[in-house]
């Protein structure tokens, strides 16, 4: 009697082509996918940032600079994890600079486009908090359409399984990048056994991460960049087990690898920045807002209607305040602007900011003030008689005291 060998009865394929030629210029699958999650991340985030009282169109702004410093710092925070690829024994330097052969890692992603967002959100005039907050269920979305660029590459998978959703891993042509190698009658060439497809069940982690995201905001109206460190640890609680099951090449500390200790480390950061930080959901209002622009008068033939639609578009306002949620709302029912705080108020305002967060209250302040070595005021002393309070409001011996003086 002989057992039937355990093969699965079904598998998950993997593409044998990622790079394709337009004459002479190859579309790669991978850079296809980190775009098409781009525009993902920039529609969810525009859609946050109107519905916060920002203008249309700031999101490309701010991807103009967020984009390419995310991609900067992405190969930076790879190159320095991986530095015998490029450094080593046998390494090419100059290979650091060939993004298109892969090698991003979404830490630094993150940590570059986190400073490209914050300069042109400065520039914007809009607080790096409103940002984040609007981006935090685009970024986890991108990311899931970037994990796809994975598949496409045959890389990233984890350890043989038989489970029916195992994948299917092409060994690919060190010779022919983006392309499966073939054997002698052409066909693509497959490694043994089925792989944990870990791009996927990190691609569904990052689906999950901006459910929960966009629930939680909307039930606890989060705001200050909270929502933003929820998507972190929830993004980073993922990565830390998917992790785990990876069996490419990584950079180990302790026997375990690098990524698993930065997932950790960032996880227990965006938690205290949860838990510390406290505040209502901001919304913005413009500063210096522009009056509508009018077309010229005179002979209609004679009017560039051209120019007169595009100066009648309503311009980007100076800058941005930050006001309460109701002041908000009735700005938009009505187009008035809320009054601005007053100097004093906003003075108060911080400092009972201050107060908070160092656990300090009024009566505590009202005490300090009062040990600071200056005396009671003559006219409220409650040890003082009416007299004694009368003559001390006097000048010289009991006449009253000068009004303008």
């Amino acid at each position: 009697m002989t057992l039937a060998p355990m093969t699965p009865l079904a598998a998950m394929p993997s593409p044998s082509t990622a790079v394709w030629q337009l004459g002479p210029v190859p579309i790669r699958a991978y850079a296809l996918c980190i775009i098409l999650g781009i525009v993902v991340a920039c529609v969810v985030t525009e859609y946050r940032l109107r519905r916060r009282g920002v203008a249309p169109g700031a999101v490309l702004d701010i991807a103009v600079w967020a984009v390419p410093a995310g991609i900067i710092g992405a190969r930076i925070y790879h190159v320095i994890t991986s530095p015998e690829k490029y450094f080593g024994a046998g390494g090419e330097p100059i290979k650091a600079l060939y993004i298109w052969e892969g090698g991003l890692g979404i830490w630094g992603a993150v940590a570059g486009g986190a400073v490209g967002a914050w300069l042109a959100a400065r520039q914007l005039g809009i607080p790096l908090t409103v940002v984040a907050d609007a981006l935090a269920p685009g970024l986890p979305l991108a990311q899931a359409v970037g994990r796809l660029g994975n598949w496409f590459n045959n890389e990233l998978y984890g350890g043989r399984t038989t489970l029916p959703w195992g994948l299917e891993v092409h060994v690919m042509d060190p010779d022919n990048p983006g392309h499966a190698l073939r054997d002698d009658a052409g066909n693509p060439v497959l490694q043994p056994g089925l792989y944990h497809p870990t791009f996927l069940y990190e691609a569904l982690w990052n689906v999950g991460v901006a459910a929960l995201v966009l629930f939680l905001d909307r039930k606890l109206r989060l705001g200050r960049g909270r929502a933003f460190a929820l998507y972190v640890m929830g993004y980073t609680a993922g990565r830390f087990w998917i992790e785990l099951m990876r069996t490419d090449e990584a950079n180990l500390i302790l026997g375990v690898r690098l990524n698993v200790w930065t997932a950790a480390l960032v996880f227990l950061g965006a938690l205290a920045y949860f838990i510390r930080v406290r505040g209502p959901r901001e919304y913005l209002v413009p500063v210096g807002e522009p009056a509508p622009v009018t077309g010229p008068a005179g002979d209609v033939s004679q009017v560039d209607l051209s120019a007169r639609e595009a100066a009648a578009r309503p311009a980007a306002p100076e800058g941005y305040r930050v006001v309460t949620e109701e002041q908000f709302e009735a700005y938009r029912k009505t187009g008035e602007l809320p009054p601005e705080p007053a100097a004093d108020d906003e003075a108060a305002r911080a400092e009972h900011d201050d107060d908070a967060a160092t656990g300090r209250t009024d009566d505590d302040a009202a005490t300090a003030e009062r040990t600071d070595g200056d005396a009671p005021d003559a006219g409220t002393d409650p040890e003082r008689t009416d007299a004694e309070r009368t003559n001390a409001g006097r000048a010289d011996g009991g006449r009253p005291a000068d009004r303008d003086s």
